[in-house]
């Protein structure tokens, strides 16, 4: 019971800070030089949604902590349904998270998917 209590304590805290953590996250973001963003283009010949070559080691070993696959077990739970999910962006086929770095399928699911409040 102790594990379900910290999962909707810690579900509670995004959407607490959910709105201002992604508007920090935008501004980051935009605030980007145009090296930093040239560096994420995928390899020319490579599916995007399998290029890792912009993430770091750290942050491929955080996506395995949080249990990303890139096909959800559970058909009603996906990363394309879930509250942390980024859309993704015109003309890419893969979106991303709030919670880790890389690209993220719509289909994909991890440990921490939260459902979208309506």
């Amino acid at each position: 019971m102790r594990d379900s209590y910290s999962r909707r304590k810690f579900i509670e805290q995004i959407f607490a800070i959910g709105p201002a953590t992604l508007g920090a996250g935008l501004l980051i973001s935009s605030c980007q030089s145009e090296t930093s963003s040239k560096q994420e283009e995928p390899k020319s010949g490579t599916d995007p949604c399998k290029d890792f070559s912009g993430v770091s080691e750290n942050d491929l070993n955080t996506r395995k902590k949080l249990g990303y696959v890139d096909k959800s077990p559970q058909p009603e739970s996906k990363c394309g349904n879930c509250n942390l999910f980024l859309p993704p962006k015109v003309a890419r086929a893969c979106g991303g998270c709030l919670l880790f770095k890389g690209p993220v399928l719509t289909s994909g699911y991890c440990t921490y998917w939260a459902p979208i409040s309506k």
